[in-house]
């Protein structure tokens, strides 16, 4: 396993001892912490909000995607060619994917096996603790791999298999979220103005995010139910229609 020392620690202890000894900590001093994360949870609670909106947006892309490419087969006999669209809409779905899992999380719209939790509330409290603590290791590995495969994918130059291409310029632009102000002026001298085919980095991007932000709602999630002592994920109810069993009753009372 490679795990490279950053800030003069592993990486590992970065991502999985810090947060599970804070745990411990929110367990140790559940009262005294809680006025002091609220802030914080609040501004989490904008991330997932604002994370769900962009997977919104990705999901309106495909369909514009999609209604792109009928009209250019529609006039096709002009000339219209809308390469790569299929490959476009892939990518889109892929970030609408990854995009909205931590405010899905939140909103309860995962899949969860809850017989167990039906016990008594000191074994729902403890074992959606040992869940969530479980849920957040994973999460957390799956976002440092996803995040590595960005940087070899752009290291080894690997490109999509497909015929979509990409402005150069937008490479460029991307580029600079991850290098230092001081190379973007040789960033953009080396820049051409042609497309050229897809990076498989770039549509990793949303993967990453995603990932990422997952495993934040998840260590997010395990420390407000320590805390607090309340489940946090909310799961959203769906009310059955009633009107067969009012229209039963009617019969009934009219017999």
């Amino acid at each position: 396993m490679d795990w490279k020392p950053f800030i003069g620690l592993p990486l590992w202890v970065w991502l999985f001892l810090f947060p599970s000894l804070f745990a411990i900590v929110c367990l140790l001093l559940r009262g005294k912490l809680q006025g002091l994360l609220k802030p914080i949870w609040k501004i989490l609670d904008g991330v997932y909000t604002a994370s769900g909106v962009l997977a919104a947006c990705c999901m309106i892309g495909i369909l514009v995607i999609i209604i792109a490419g009928m009209i250019v087969r529609w006039f096709g006999f002009l000339g219209w060619q809308f390469k790569g669209s299929t490959d476009y809409a892939g990518y889109a779905m892929a970030a609408t994917s990854f995009f909205a899992l931590a405010h899905a999380l939140n909103r309860g719209s995962h899949i969860r096996v809850s017989i167990l939790l039906n016990i008594n509330n000191f074994t729902r409290m403890w074992i959606n603790v040992f869940a969530l603590f479980v849920a957040a290791i994973t999460a957390t590995y799956f976002a440092r791999y996803a995040i590595k495969t960005n940087f070899m994918s752009e290291m080894i130059n690997d490109r999509t298999q497909g015929i979509d291409q990409v402005p150069e310029k937008l490479l460029t632009i991307v580029k600079m979220f991850g290098s230092s102000p001081a190379q973007w002026s040789a960033m953009w001298d080396a820049a051409g103005t042609e497309w050229v085919y897809t990076p498989m980095w770039l549509p990793q991007i949303p993967m990453s995010i995603g990932a990422t932000l997952l495993a934040i709602a998840l260590w997010d999630n395990l420390y407000r139910l320590i805390v607090t002592g309340e489940n946090p994920i909310g799961a959203e109810t769906v009310e059955g229609d009633t009107s067969g069993d009012k229209s039963n009753k009617q019969m009934e009372s009219a017999s």
